[in-house]
């Protein structure tokens, strides 16, 4: 089934939110997370139902990158219809494919609703053996369920050429540097690199070097959207939160809240250096300016505070097609709110950000 056709593009809501206006030219920065991605999926299709936003690049890490490289190489092929059909599929395809995986819910968790797999036999098995042996010892093969369907759903050829330009991050093991890789540079293999998570995967080898997943140097990189597009409003879709109420006290809560703030901290850093320039630049300094005059935007995703780092190994259709559903409706109240904004100023606050640092 392909949901895109399924969907109005010219409900009321949508014509509220975005009447005919000159088009703004915007790029997108997606956070990784599993299967948490499947929000940006949703934040993704409802975006690129608007004519007068106009994609020129995504940056993207994990499951951002994912979604950066799908919608990509579908726009090549049939514009923001093809891109919204391109990511349908893929998503679909993750689901398939993890149907016969060990890490599914307990009968009890699908009675009560919870989306986690904390209770999951397999799951328990698994994060404790992570912490006995390496994916060396447990998955010799270095087999990853993800190779074959970005195989399948992504033509690397034509993704070379789209019209959308692609940086997709991931972290070299042996200088703990984020590495960029750009459209003529993206295999199944950088992709893989990106979503590496070193506890679950062997780290993926290209060009003679070893990478890991790149949340641990960027997630995602902001530096090529400022230094090589035209654009000045990037659209940000995070999954980890930057806050999570309360002082986690159980394990997997700590280990949880340990992965959030770690992944988030070279893109605050970034956003932190981002409004110390823009107080500060320099007239003539070109790279300052540069940050300075980027306008940054923020899908809130207020649902991700309610779901553990368990769920993001869960791939079950159900599960998927909701965090769709919640993207597409933080995606349509974005645009109410912040739609006129786009092309004229800035929605987040990164001068508290540089508040907060000083």
């Amino acid at each position: 089934m392909n949901i895109s056709q399924d969907l109005p593009a010219d409900s009321d809501l949508a014509k509220r939110a975005a009447p005919r206006r000159a088009k703004v030219v915007v790029d997108f920065a997606l956070q990784g997370g599993g299967s948490h991605g499947a929000f940006t999926w949703g934040v993704l299709d409802r975006l690129l139902e608007e004519p007068w936003l106009e994609v020129e690049g995504v940056s993207g890490t994990s499951a951002g990158a994912m979604n950066a490289a799908v919608m990509a190489d579908g726009w090549a092929e049939g514009g923001a219809q093809g891109a919204r059909r391109a990511l349908d599929t893929y998503w679909q395809h993750v689901s398939e494919a993890a149907r016969f995986s060990p890490f599914q819910r307990t009968p009890l968790d699908r009675m009560f609703g919870r989306w986690s797999l904390d209770y999951s036999p397999m799951f328990v098995a698994m994060d404790l053996m992570s912490r006995l042996f390496s994916p060396y010892q447990l998955n010799p093969a270095g087999s990853n369920a993800l190779a074959p369907i970005l195989a399948k759903e992504i033509n690397f050829e034509r993704l070379r050429n789209s019209p959308i330009k692609v940086f997709i991050t991931a972290t070299n093991v042996r200088t703990g540097r984020p590495r960029i890789f750009r459209n003529a540079e993206i295999t199944p293999e950088v992709l893989m690199a990106s979503a590496c998570l070193p506890t679950l995967f062997q780290a993926i080898e290209i060009d003679g070097e070893s990478y890991w997943d790149g949340g641990y140097s960027g997630n995602p990189t902001l530096a090529p959207l400022v230094r090589e597009l035209v654009s000045d409003d990037t659209i940000l879709v995070p999954i980890n939160p930057v806050e999570r109420p309360g002082t986690p006290k159980s394990a997997a809560e700590i280990l949880n809240r340990l992965n959030e703030v770690s992944f988030n901290a070279v893109l605050i850093k970034e956003l932190k250096m981002m409004a110390l320039l823009r107080k500060n630049t320099i007239p003539g300094n070109d790279e300052g300016a540069e940050w300075a005059r980027m306008r940054v935007h923020i899908v809130r995703n207020p649902i991700m505070n309610t779901l553990g780092y368990s769920s993001k190994l869960n791939a079950e259709w159900e599960f998927l097609s909701m965090l769709r559903e919640e993207g597409r409706k933080s995606a349509e109240e974005f645009l109410i709110t912040h739609g006129d904004d786009l092309g004229k100023r800035s929605t987040l606050d990164i001068d508290q950000l540089l508040a907060e640092m000083m």
